[in-house]
C-alpha cells in the first residue's frame, strides 16, 4: 500500500530523515538512499507491532502537500508490505472438512515455522491476489 512519507536530505555528516504522517510519532533515517524503503518498512513494522489498531489508510498527497509543519524538505510515496505488519489477530471459528483439515496440518509440519492461522492467511491472501491485507 502506499504510503506518503516526508523526507529531510541528509549529507556528509547526517541520515536523510524520514517522517510517516500515517502513523504518528512514526519516523526513521537512512544514510543511503537505497535503504530508504527498507528502513521505513522496518520502522511501520515496530510501531505497528502487536498493537490493537486498524491500519491507517494513506493520507492525501494534495492535503499533506499544504501543511505548514512540513517544509524544508520533500514528499515520497513507498509503498508498504502491509502483509509484513504484526497487528492484533482476530480470532474466527470455522469449519472444514476433516481430510482438508488433515491437509492443512501436514503442510504446517513440513514448515515447523507455520501454524494453521499463518497457513489459511497465506492461502487466503494468495487467493485473494494481493500483497496486503485491508
Amino acid at each position: 500500500m502506499l504510503y506518503p512519507v516526508y523526507v529531510h536530505e541528509g549529507d556528509v555528516e547526517h541520515a536523510h530523515s524520514v517522517t510517516i504522517p500515517d502513523f504518528p510519532g512514526c519516523f526513521s533515517a537512512a544514510d543511503n538512499w537505497d535503504e530508504l524503503p527498507a528502513m521505513v518498512q522496518e520502522s511501520i513494522e515496530l510501531y505497528c507491532e502487536g498493537e490493537d489498531m486498524d491500519l491507517p489508510e494513506p493520507s492525501s498527497l494534495e492535503q499533506l502537500i499544504k501543511k505548514r509543519e512540513y517544509n524544508g524538505g520533500f514528499w515520497m510515496m513507498l509503498d508498504i508490505n502491509i502483509s509484513k505488519l504484526n497487528l492484533k489477530p482476530v480470532q474466527i471459528n470455522i469449519y472444514l472438512p476433516e481430510r482438508l483439515l488433515s491437509h492443512i496440518d501436514d503442510a504446517c509440519a513440513n514448515n515447523q515455522q507455520m501454524t494453521r492461522s499463518g497457513f489459511l492467511a497465506m492461502a487466503a491472501q494468495k487467493m485473494l491476489s494481493v500483497n496486503t491485507i485491508d
